[in-house]
């Protein structure tokens, strides 16, 4: 498997300022080519470390999460990776290796990782290689409610959990679920989607979910709102909620993206 990470640098000056760039009150699609080392941010508590910030708690965009791209040099990381006791963090890695400490429990981390780090819990995060270790770092609060704990620490695979085909797709559409989805402990999900060429999700959805999206392989038309997009390898959406949506597959490899949407929880008056 290959996924997708920012490659920073800088367009050269031969190179147009036009853009495929798009921000509305109902999506926002931010081109990997945006993901530049001029946008990038350095975090409190990590060293040799930055950050791109897709997406942000902010008036007219995203309201529930914060989605990160971060790049650790060698021996970069962090002690005290957040700020936040009430944030849970998900971490997908895209490239490289590194350790996870959660709790005093060490998890060795390569591309495909995912891991699952409650509300509350201590860890730390380090590169382990000569060479950059890239990661996914989406932070949510954990929303509380009558009778549910926090969930448990996952660290796990991406090789380890097959794609469910979606009904009656013959397999072109499936959901890697990295997490119990009858498991109510969690308030978000973060998965894999994945469409075999000329796969698509035939209908326009419309749901209380909010989106954050990264493309982690592939190209597709995808439906934001109104509008037919292109996209590809690491170009993010952030879709919001009961934005309409749906995509088709093109190329000749498969379309897998990395998918954050806030479930099991009811919606605050």
């Amino acid at each position: 498997m290959t996924y997708a990470f920012p490659t920073g640098g800088l367009p050269k000056q031969s190179e147009s300022p036009e853009s495929t760039a798009i921000f509305t009150t109902a999506y926002a699609c931010l081109p990997a080519r945006t993901h530049r080392d001029i946008v990038t941010s350095l975090l409190p508590g990590w060293t040799k470390t930055r950050a791109w910030i897709f997406a942000r708690p902010l008036s007219g965009f995203a309201e529930t999460f914060a989605q990160y791209a971060i790049e650790l040099g060698r021996d970069g990381g962090s002690a005290s990776p957040e700020p936040d006791s009430n944030a849970q963090a998900i971490l997908f890695v895209a490239d490289g290796h590194g350790r996870l400490t959660i709790n005093q429990e060490q998890h060795d981390l390569r591309a495909g990782s995912y891991a699952y780090i409650p509300a509350g819990a201590q860890w730390t995060l380090w590169n382990t290689s000569d060479h950059l270790f890239k990661v996914h770092w989406i932070r949510k609060r954990w929303e509380p409610a009558s009778g549910l704990t926090h969930p448990p620490v996952l660290v796990t695979h991406d090789d380890d959990h097959p794609p469910v085909a979606m009904p009656d797709t013959n397999g072109v559409w499936a959901t890697t679920r990295f997490v119990d989805s009858n498991d109510m402990r969690h308030d978000c999900h973060v998965n894999i989607v994945t469409l075999q060429p000329g796969g698509r999700i035939p209908f326009a959805e419309t749901h209380i979910m909010e989106h954050g999206l990264y493309i982690l392989q592939g190209t597709a038309d995808y439906l934001l709102n109104t509008d037919w997009v292109k996209v590809g390898p690491g170009d993010f959406l952030w879709l919001r909620a009961f934005c309409p949506q749906a995509c088709i597959a093109t190329g000749q490899e498969p379309f897998r993206y990395l998918l954050y949407k806030d479930v099991n929880r009811h919606p605050k008056l």
